[in-house]
Order: C-alpha cells, then sequence, then structure tokens
C-alpha cells in the first residue's frame, strides 16, 4: 500500500469511526445505544 493509499484508508477510517459516534449521540434509546456500540465494536475487529 503507497503512501497516498495509507492516507485515505486512515481518512475513510475516521469519517467512519465520527458516524458511529454521532449515530450513538443520536440513538433514541439506551437499548439501540448499546446495539450501536456493539455493531461497531465488531466491526473494528473485522478491520483489523
Amino acid at each position: 500500500m503507497n503512501f497516498a493509499a495509507k492516507i485515505r484508508a486512515r481518512r475513510a477510517e475516521a469519517r467512519t469511526r465520527k458516524a458511529v459516534s454521532r449515530a450513538i449521540d443520536a440513538a433514541a434509546t439506551p437499548a439501540m445505544r448499546h446495539e450501536l456500540t456493539l455493531l461497531a465494536q465488531s466491526q473494528l475487529q473485522g478491520l483489523r
């Protein structure tokens, strides 16, 4: 992976993290917040 691709990948991951954080903050119920947190954690493990 070249340098530019690494930068693009990091930016994409940052955008995804920000979007997930906003979704968790805007969740209507604690159960939905918990489910989004679990989903985000499972997705993160798949990226590594």
